[in-house]
C-alpha cells in the first residue's frame, strides 16, 4: 500500500488516512482521530514539532533499543473498526504488536516502513478509483494539503 495522505471527510469533518493499492486502483480510506491525523500529516510534510509527539517518542525509543518497524499490516475490518499489526524487528527477532492502524501508520511514516493490507480488507473496504477519477482526486487532495494547517486537526480525538 502507498500512503497518499490525510484528508477531512465531509460533511462529518472526520479525518481519514488514505492508502492506495501499490499495484492496483483500489484505495483504502481509514477514519482516524484528529491527533493521529496531525501526526501523519506532520510526518508526510517533514514537519518537526518543537517537542516530540507520541509517535516521535516511539520512534526514538525503538531506535534506541536497536529495533525498527519492518512493516504495518491492516489486518481486519470488524464492526466498522480497522485493526492492524505493527511488526518490529531487532536483529533476528521479530515481534508483532496489535495496533490501531492510525498509530501504526504514523510510526511507519516516520520510519519509512512499508504498509500492507490483507486481501480481505481490500475486498471488504477498498474503493475502486479509475485513472481519470484518480487524477482529479489527487489534485483535490493536493489543493487540500496546500491549505491545511495543524490547527485544522485540533478537535476531540475519535477512536480509529
Amino acid at each position: 500500500m502507498e500512503l497518499i495522505g490525510v484528508r477531512i471527510e465531509l460533511p462529518t469533518n472526520q479525518p481519514i488516512v488514505l492508502l492506495r493499492e501499490a499495484d492496483g486502483s483500489r484505495y483504502l480510506p481509514i477514519w482516524i482521530g484528529a491527533v493521529e491525523a496531525t501526526a501523519i500529516a506532520y510526518a508526510l510534510e517533514g514537519i518537526v514539532p518543537q517537542r516530540p509527539l507520541t509517535h516521535d517518542l516511539l520512534k526514538t525509543v525503538s531506535e534506541s533499543l536497536g529495533a525498527s518497524v519492518a512493516r504495518v499490516v491492516v489486518t481486519e475490518l470488524r464492526d466498522s473498526v480497522y485493526y492492524a499489526d505493527l511488526v518490529l524487528v531487532r536483529g533476528d527477532d521479530e515481534v508483532t504488536v496489535s495496533s490501531r492502524p492510525s498509530d501504526a501508520i504514523a510510526l511507519a511514516a516516520r520510519m519509512g516502513a512499508p504498509l500492507f493490507a490483507t486481501p480481505q480488507v481490500l475486498e471488504d473496504a477498498g474503493i475502486e478509483i479509475h485513472d481519470d477519477d484518480e487524477e482529479a482526486e489527487i489534485e483535490k487532495f493536493r489543493e487540500f494539503l496546500d491549505d491545511i494547517t495543524p490547527e485544522d486537526f485540533e478537535v476531540g480525538e475519535s477512536p480509529s
